[in-house]
């Protein structure tokens, strides 16, 4: 078997979270803002929203997991997925970003139906993608390369998705339609999106196999996944984590609109760019930063200690905009470079140890259920996304927050505190769980190795 993972298929590997993250971005960043300030939905309906549905998509999660786990095909088991999913995915998104014309209780009912049926679409695609990186290679550092190149694509298309979608929404606007340029907006990203998708497809490969005979009892596999501590430190981690991400994510429009209160910082051409929208392109420059550093200095002192410094950096910058004024731009510019940074290294680092901890299941229990633990580890992601998305709701509704008017001095403060102290409660949760997480480099790689010996012998 050819295990030599060539440059090709590394990019290929990245180019389908490249594909998730442009939407995950619009969804974090983006989607919050657009049912408020477009669709015309309250904050504190579209949290409730957000957290009844993702509740289901987060469960959705595992189910695709074992379901990807007992399939069997010509390509593979997580390949299929990405061919047969990619143009739903597409058609999905850019419904979930259309504004129909319903009254208030039928925009929020249609709000319930397309975010649940994108974010399944979004489950049935990303898991057995994010899966993959558990059967490309058994080798500990080429998953680390890996996690990196699929980090760097993610965030390179986040920044694609960032940079793109203001100048789309704005140049399909016609006859000061916000509603017809987001749609159309997205569309444009959807496409994209799709193709990203079909070259995954294409130039990966599934190379790893069990290294047991095995049967396909899915009460093994839970109870097996049930009574793996790394997996629970690490999905603590993970959760903690994503509602550090998505709070700040989810409050940077309102900062900007509402507290920073400035609008064009620049032109390009006949092209506005906001200062909101260059404060997200130099977080997400940023994160690229972050995942080119995440492989080398996680190699030279180890996963659990790079996340731990990133995490601890990222706390203090994030705290620090505590203080910081409106008229603070460059300050305000600069903790946002710092932080993404230390956000940028710790995401490659999270699903790399998901594979080591798949090699752990497997090799203390004699069963492999890699889809499984990734969709589980997945789901600890998305329950952390949901948190925070359903929190960023709540939080904006509780201080007051009234879509496009001027904000009261507490509301402001409040939005504030959604980009310092609030997100700052998850980074320090999260190190606080990674402290404990017990697979070092050296145990992996001892793991790693008797897994081998064992292959050869049933060979």
């Amino acid at each position: 078997m050819d295990n030599q993972i060539t440059l090709r298929e590394k990019i290929g590997y990245g180019f389908g979270d490249m594909a998730s993250s442009m939407f995950w971005k619009l969804f974090g960043m983006y989607l919050l803002f657009f049912y408020t300030d477009v669709m015309g939905i309250t904050a504190a309906a579209a949290g409730t929203m957000f957290l009844i549905s993702r509740i289901w998509d987060t469960l959705f999660d595992p189910v695709v997991g074992i379901l990807a786990d007992r399939t069997s095909s010509r390509w593979g088991k997580f390949r299929p997925y990405l061919l047969y999913m990619a143009i739903p995915f597409g058609i999905i998104g850019v419904l979930t970003f259309t504004t129909p014309a319903y009254g208030p209780s039928g925009k929020l009912i249609y709000t319930y139906i397309t975010y649940s049926a994108m974010m399944m679409i979004y489950s049935l695609i990303n898991v057995p993608y994010a899966s993959l990186l558990g059967v490309m290679t058994p080798d500990g550092r080429e998953r680390n390369r890996l996690a990196s190149f699929r980090m760097a694509f993610a965030f390179g298309g986040s920044l694609l998705a960032v940079a793109l979608i203001e100048p789309l929404v704005g140049i399909f606007s016609e006859n000061d339609s916000p509603q017809r340029g987001w749609q159309l907006g997205v569309a444009v990203i959807a496409l994209i999106c799709v193709q990203l998708f079909l070259l995954c497809f294409a130039w990966v490969k599934e190379r790893v196999r069990p290294a047991f005979v095995q049967s396909a009892s899915l009460k093994d596999d839970l109870r097996d996944l049930w009574q793996n501590r790394p997996w629970w430190i690490l999905l603590g981690a993970g959760v903690a984590a994503l509602i550090f991400n998505s709070i700040r994510d989810g409050a940077t429009l309102y900062y900007f609109k509402y507290f920073i209160q400035q609008d064009a910082a620049f032109q390009v051409g006949n092209t506005k760019v906001t200062w909101s929208t260059l404060y997200l392109l130099i977080g997400q420059g940023a994160n690229i930063l972050g995942v080119v550093l995440a492989s080398p200095v996680g190699n030279r002192i180890g996963k659990k200690n790079t996340y731990l410094l990133a995490m601890v950096i990222a706390s203090a910058g994030s705290i620090g905009f505590y203080w910081l004024q409106k008229e603070q731009l460059v300050l305000i510019y600069v903790l946002q470079l710092i932080i993404s940074v230390c956000a940028g290294i710790i995401f490659p680092l999270l699903w790399s140890m998901c594979a080591d901890i798949a090699d752990y299941s497997e090799w203390r229990n004699g069963r492999r259920a890699t889809g499984l633990i990734f969709s589980s580890s997945s789901m600890s992601q998305k329950f952390g996304w949901t948190l925070g998305g359903a929190l960023t709701g709540w939080l904006l509704g509780s201080f007051g927050f009234q879509a496009n008017s001027v904000q009261q001095h507490a509301t402001q403060q409040g939005i504030v505190l959604m980009l310092s102290w609030l997100p700052a409660a998850g980074s320090l949760l999260s190190i606080l769980f990674i402290i404990l997480y017990p697979l070092s480099e050296d145990r992996t790689a001892l793991i790693s190795k008797d897994l081998a010996i064992r292959k050869q012998q049933l060979n």
